[in-house]
């Protein structure tokens, strides 16, 4: 793979990585706002899901364009999960829905009704004003598969609230309340389980990842992180958070805790909770290796890192940054 665009490496030790930030070949037909979030098949394929003309995008892990599907379904698309069997479930926060596909576009089912959301007090899409815990949904953000094939889904800007669904879409119950106590959320916003079950809730403005069990029972909490978006696992059980930071996204009326608080950056933990790596930081947001907004992350079977980032939504329309800004990294895994 070639690039346009490359830089030194970011990382540390085992989780050492060549950034690339031009590596997609987007077909000239094609254009895209911003990249909300990434996905990546049993093959190793990467479903681009994108404020765009056409709203999930399929590359070859070497960037090369496959196929296209779903133009003109989604209000807005936010995030992106895909199941062992490939099946393709896609949030959209502006319709209030989730989606199952197969994986060349064909609708399995669609939970939510479009258009309407669930009564949480909430009068907009500013999780400051939720007064209440309610049912799905209201701005759901992602959703998260459990070894067994259960859904979880985040909801998310309007709700403060985790969903759990049996494989077929049947809602088994719900957990979660506005705040910022234990099993209490501000915009639970990422969401993943591990290969025991545990799940692992990306508690943004509360700038820690809170840990369940399957039961929705309060299991911990990882605080040392700044507002992440989402989490995923590699292969050996390790836990990548995509963090948004203090320079971007803030909500109207908020500052970051301190001056020097950190950007957009990624943070690498064990099982256990400790640090293993982190790089970016945001100051130099427009550089390769370095993030403005990050919003999603994956891992594909070679280890290698796929970032997605709202550019567009969290400050280059406000000229915060250009928006010619990477709003899709990947980060090549360097082995010895």
């Amino acid at each position: 793979m070639e690039s346009k665009e490359a830089s030194a490496v970011v990382g540390s030790g085992c989780f050492t990585y060549h950034p690339i930030a031009d590596w997609v070949q987007r077909p000239d037909e094609f254009s895209w706002q911003e990249v909300s979030a990434v996905a990546v098949d049993s093959c190793d394929n990467v479903f681009v899901f994108n404020r765009g003309t056409h709203p999930v995008l399929v590359f070859d892990r070497e960037g090369r364009f496959l196929r296209s599907w779903q133009a003109g379904i989604f209000a807005r698309a936010h995030g992106i999960t895909i199941g062992p069997d490939d099946a393709v479930y896609c949030t959209d926060d502006l319709d209030h829905t989730v989606r199952k596909f197969t994986p060349d576009g064909s609708l399995i089912w669609k939970l939510g009704t479009s258009g309407q959301p669930s009564d949480t007090g909430a009068t907009s899409i500013d999780y400051r004003t939720i007064t209440h815990g309610g049912p799905p949904f209201n701005f759901p953000t992602n959703v998260a598969l459990s070894p067994e094939g259960e859904l979880y889904v985040a909801d998310g800007y309007g709700n403060a609230r985790i969903h759990k669904f049996s494989a077929d879409g049947r809602l088994l119950f719900s957990w979660g309340e506005p705040g910022s106590g234990p099993g209490q959320f501000q915009v639970p916003h990422g969401i993943a389980v591990d290969r025991n079950g545990t799940v692992h809730v990306a508690d943004r403005e509360n700038s820690r990842i809170q840990l369940f069990a399957p039961n929705g029972e309060f299991r911990g909490e990882r605080t040392h992180v700044a507002r992440p978006c989402q989490v995923a696992f590699d292969a050996a059980g390790n836990l990548f958070v995509a963090e948004l930071g203090y320079r971007s996204g803030m909500w109207p009326g908020t500052s970051p805790p301190t001056p020097d608080a950190t950007g957009g950056r990624i943070s690498v933990l064990s099982p256990e909770g400790q640090l293993l790596a982190r790089w970016g930081g945001g100051n130099t947001p427009t550089a390769p290796g370095d993030f403005f907004a990050p919003h999603d992350i994956r891992i594909d079977s070679y280890g290698d890192v796929y970032v997605s980032e709202v550019v567009w939504s969290a400050g280059a329309n406000r000229g915060h940054v250009a928006p010619s800004c990477h709003t899709l990294q990947k980060f090549v895994l360097q082995t010895s």
